[in-house]
């Protein structure tokens, strides 16, 4: 199955979906063995949903960061973000 060439440019979870396929494949679509990669396509797409609102309630456009600025924009976050034990 050829990849969409802007599948990564338009879903910035792009990776978080395929390992989440990845998982259900390998383990004959039984949902609990993959819950881990579930919840972090879902914190994933919380994520950016947050990054579009905000950007789009500055007037910053495209809402969707260009690839480029998408990992400056997840470091960013992390700084700010408390450390878990």
């Amino acid at each position: 199955m050829p990849r969409n060439l802007n599948a990564e440019r338009d879903n910035p979870c792009l990776k978080e979906q395929e390992l989440s396929f990845k998982c259900l494949n390998k383990n004959n679509f039984d949902h609990e063995k993959c819950e881990v990669y579930f919840a972090n396509y879902n914190n994933c797409k919380e994520f950016w949903n947050k990054v579009k609102s905000e950007r789009r309630a500055k007037g910053l456009a495209p809402y969707l960061p260009p690839l480029e600025e998408r990992e400056a924009i997840k470091a960013e976050y992390m700084k700010g973000k408390p450390q878990q034990n």
